[in-house]
C-alpha cells in the first residue's frame, strides 16, 4: 500500500452524523448511563448520532476483533458519517489494526476519527498508513465536560477551518466517577500545572504532529501500522512527536520509548511534547527520568506536562496538522494549521 498524501476531513457541523463504536472496550453497568447521557448531549447540540452494534461491555472488548474492525471500517467509509468516536479506550485495540479494510478506506473520503488512550492504536495508522488527519482528544465519555480557558473542544477542531490556537490551561483536573455523577459537565479541579521546557529557556518550533499513548503506540513501532519514519519523510517539515503515559511504571515507559526511538519515531522530530501523568515512578527512575533516559541522547527540546492524556483537562491535537509550539516567558501556546 503506497503512502497517500495527507488529507483533512471536511468540517463537522450540527446536523451532520457522528458514529459511535467501541474498537476496544465496551459499555456496561453505571458506565452505560454516562454514555447514554453523552449521546444525548451531542444530539441536543444538533448532531445526528448513530450507535453501532459493537458496544457490549461484558468482556475485555466490545465484540470479536473481526466484528469491531468491520464496524469501524463501515463507519469510516460511510459518506453520511462525518466523525467516528469511541466511548473510551480499553486494552487490546491492537488486535484489529490488521483486520481493518485499509484498501476500502483508501478509496473513501476521509472521516474524522477522535479519541485517546487505546484508540491511539488506531489513530496512528489512520494518519501514517491511510493519510487521514485524526484527532487525539476526548473520548465520548469526556465530551460533555466544559473546556477550560485556553483550550478548545474537539468539536471546535473538527468543525472549523483553523488555524487553532490553544494555550496552557494551568489546571490539573479529574473525572467524576460515574456512580457519583453520570451527568457531570464540569471537571473536578485537583490542582494547577504548567508546561515546562526541559533545561529552561525558550522554544519556538514548527512540525507535523504525531503521537499518542506510549503503552499502546509502542506496539505499532516497527510495523506497517506505525512506520512514523517513512511517514515523516514524505514532508518537507520535521515532526513534533507527543507522548503520554497512562499507568505503566517508569521502567516500562523507558523501555517503550527506547523501542520507539530505535524504530525511527524521533528521527525527524524537532521537539517532543510530554503529557502530564500520574503513572508511578520506579524506586530508581522517575517518569521524567524514563523520558530523558530514552530520548535525552537525541538532543531534542522536551516540553513537559501538556494536557494531552490521562490527566485531564484535554488539549486536542490533530495528527498530521502543522503545529507551531512556543514556550517563552509567560507564553505556553500551540497553533495547529490544517494544511
Amino acid at each position: 500500500m503506497s503512502q497517500p498524501p495527507l488529507r483533512f476531513p471536511r468540517p463537522v457541523r450540527p446536523g451532520d452524523r457522528i458514529g459511535v463504536t467501541s474498537p476496544s472496550a465496551g459499555v456496561a453497568d453505571a458506565a452505560a448511563t454516562r454514555i447514554d447521557f453523552c449521546v444525548e448531549w451531542l444530539r441536543a447540540r444538533g448532531y445526528d448520532v448513530v450507535v453501532g452494534d459493537c458496544m457490549d461491555g461484558a468482556g475485555l472488548t466490545s465484540a470479536p476483533a473481526r466484528e469491531r474492525a468491520a464496524e469501524l471500517t463501515r463507519m469510516l467509509a460511510d459518506p453520511d458519517i462525518r466523525c467516528v468516536l469511541p466511548p473510551w479506550g480499553g486494552e487490546t485495540a491492537i488486535d484489529l489494526v490488521d483486520l481493518v479494510d485499509w484498501e476500502r478506506l483508501a478509496d473513501a473520503d476521509p472521516t474524522w476519527l477522535v479519541g485517546f488512550s487505546d484508540l491511539s492504536t488506531v489513530l496512528v495508522p489512520v494518519t501514517t498508513r491511510l493519510g487521514w488527519a485524526s484527532i487525539h482528544g476526548d473520548n465520548l465519555a469526556d465530551t460533555p465536560y466544559a473546556v477550560p480557558d485556553g483550550l478548545l473542544h474537539w468539536l471546535d477542531l473538527v468543525g472549523g477551518e483553523g488555524p487553532f490556537v490553544q494555550r496552557g490551561s494551568g489546571l490539573v483536573t479529574d473525572w467524576w466517577r460515574f456512580e457519583e455523577d453520570p451527568r457531570a459537565t464540569e471537571w473536578k479541579r485537583v490542582g494547577t500545572g504548567e508546561w515546562e521546557l526541559e533545561g529552561g529557556g525558550d522554544l519556538d518550533v514548527t512540525g507535523r504532529l504525531i503521537g499518542g499513548c506510549v503503552e499502546t503506540i509502542v506496539n505499532l513501532a516497527g510495523t506497517p501500522y506505525g512506520d512514523v519514519r517513512a511517514w515523516a519523510e514524505t514532508f518537507d517539515e520535521p515532526t513534533i512527536v507527543y507522548v503520554e503515559a497512562c499507568e505503566e511504571h517508569a521502567v516500562n515507559i523507558c523501555r517503550y520509548l527506547h523501542g520507539m526511538r530505535l524504530a525511527g519515531w524521533f528521527d525527524r522530530a524537532a521537539a517532543v511534547l510530554v503529557g502530564s501523568t500520574v503513572a508511578p515512578d520506579h524506586r530508581d527512575l522517575t517518569q521524567r527520568g524514563a523520558v530523558l533516559d530514552a530520548l535525552g541522547r537525541l538532543g531534542l527540546p522536551i516540553v513537559w506536562d501538556l494536557e494531552i492524556g490521562h490527566v485531564p483537562p484535554h488539549l486536542p491535537l490533530v495528527n498530521g496538522a502543522l503545529a507551531h509550539v512556543v514556550v517563552d516567558g509567560e507564553v505556553r501556546e500551540i497553533t495547529q494549521t490544517l494544511a
